[in-house]
């Protein structure tokens, strides 16, 4: 028998509304779909869905969908036979056969490739599936919850994902509201995180966040929701000098320096986008397509990196359309790779 891992925190009425309603799927014995940004939650759910049902003390497993290739994906879904690829020494059961009776939690599923949806739309319905390589039909009895930040009814539209697959999940959806929706919770949760911390730093005890401190935290868009919320108290608790003073300074953003770099190396061929765009002096000669090009640049870099590359608030704090935004970024493609320089 396995234990929940996680605590569900928050006394928001839209926390409450989810939960509740995750109490009522709990016990019936169909899919779930969760959709909600990274960071939401959608783990704690799944395993409250599980917790919560007639299954609680079967196994509870999970997956990653977007962690493995195709391959791999399939062979750790369904299990492999000897021979069936290259390595494949022995025989191995799939998370569906070890998770029979009990509930499996597939994660990112929107990033599954169409060949593994129709094997999972095959197990879902029917309860039967091969291993990889395998002619033996098996069968299991295995609840699937699924759970993807992205739009699934869209991709359906665009080919990308299986209409009947979807169709088959979503006996009902759970919508995870994003932090910013839930401001009620905000100081709950980092309490608990900030408790927690002080606990693996020794600390005898917590002494708290200033008016200051809690303001910061109140006032953050949290993009990264609860997850980017953790992160953010435990650092700001360890970075504290004086365990016996509440915490004054909340560190957001941990690559803030004097002497951070502004953005990686471009190609010659790409206009540099400096700290301040340089306006050629009245009377002087200029030219106005290149400085234009780079005051552009700069303000589009500097409201990604505000918005944590997130495109569409992106386009909100430019005041411009996301397809204006996208147009941009067409132009000047460089600008998307700052954030994989920024995240090594």
């Amino acid at each position: 028998m396995t234990t929940p891992k996680q605590h569900v925190i928050g006394s928001s009425e839209i926390w409450h509304q989810v939960l509740q309603q995750a109490s009522q799927l709990a016990p019936l014995n169909r899919p779930v779909l969760l959709i909600g940004e990274r960071g939401t939650g959608k783990e704690l759910i799944a395993e409250r869905l599980h917790y919560l049902s007639k299954r609680w003390q079967q196994p509870y497993l999970q997956v990653n969908c977007a962690a493995m290739q195709e391959n791999l994906l399939e062979s750790e879904l369904f299990g492999h036979e000897v021979g069936s690829f290259t390595g494949a020494t022995r025989s191995r059961e799939g998370l569906f056969e070890r998770a029979d009776g009990g509930t499996l939690f597939l994660d990112e599923l929107a990033t599954a490739s169409l060949q593994v949806q129709e094997k999972l739309l095959r197990v879902i319905e029917y309860g039967r599936f091969e291993r990889l390589g395998g002619s033996k039909t098996l069968r299991v009895d295995v609840r699937v919850v699924a759970a993807c930040n992205e739009d699934l009814p869209a991709l359906v539209g665009q080919g990308r994902f299986r209409g009947d697959l979807l169709d088959r999940l979503a006996f009902d959806v759970l919508n995870l509201p994003p932090l910013r929706y839930r401001k009620e919770d905000i100081a709950e949760l980092a309490e608990h995180f900030a408790l927690r911390m002080c606990l693996e730093l020794g600390y005898d005890y917590f002494s708290g966040f200033t008016v200051h401190a809690l303001q910061q935290l109140m006032e953050h868009d949290w993009p990264g929701n609860v997850r980017e919320l953790k992160n953010v108290v435990e650092r700001s608790i360890y970075r504290h000098a004086d365990p016996a003073k509440p915490v004054a300074d909340i560190v957001l953003d941990p690559f803030a320096s004097p002497w951070r770099t502004s953005s990686a190396m471009i190609s010659p061929s790409v206009i540099p986008v400096s700290a301040e765009p340089h306006i050629s002096p009245v009377l002087q000669t200029c030219d106005l397509k290149t400085e234009l090009a780079r005051l552009e640049q700069r303000l589009i870099l500097q409201a990604l990196q505000q918005q944590h590359f997130h495109q569409r608030r992106t386009a909100q704090a430019l005041g411009v359309s996301y397809d204006q935004l996208r147009a941009a970024l067409r132009k000047y493609p460089h600008l998307l790779t700052k954030r994989s320089s920024n995240e090594g």
